[in-house]
């Protein structure tokens, strides 16, 4: 299980040219504090990068994956559901910066 404290972001509203997808989508990367002793520690610091999606069906997150800051190397480890959750919760509060 990975800890996540968020201690910042920045974020995108991506656009979509041609008006095919329904609702708005953010792409998010979230900074992440993980403790030093949790097997995805890294010095460079660890990241999050994530699609929100927020249409008439409501708000998710739909692709996401784990990268170490720096070298951009992407981490295969997944998030569990109340991690996912504290995301798209995230995601959700903060998603209108961009409006």
């Amino acid at each position: 299980m990975i800890h996540l404290n968020i201690t910042g972001h920045s974020v995108e509203k991506l656009e979509d040219p041609f008006g095919l997808l329904s609702g708005d989508r953010y792409e998010f990367f979230l900074d992440l504090d993980v403790d030093e002793e949790d097997e995805l520690y890294s010095d460079k610091g660890i990241g999050l990068r994530t699609i929100y999606v927020n249409d008439e069906n409501g708000d998710k997150i739909t692709n996401f994956y784990l990268f170490e800051q720096g070298s951009e190397t992407v981490l295969d480890f997944a998030l569990e559901e109340d991690e996912e959750a504290l995301v798209l919760a995230y995601c959700r509060q903060n998603a209108g910066e961009q409006e």
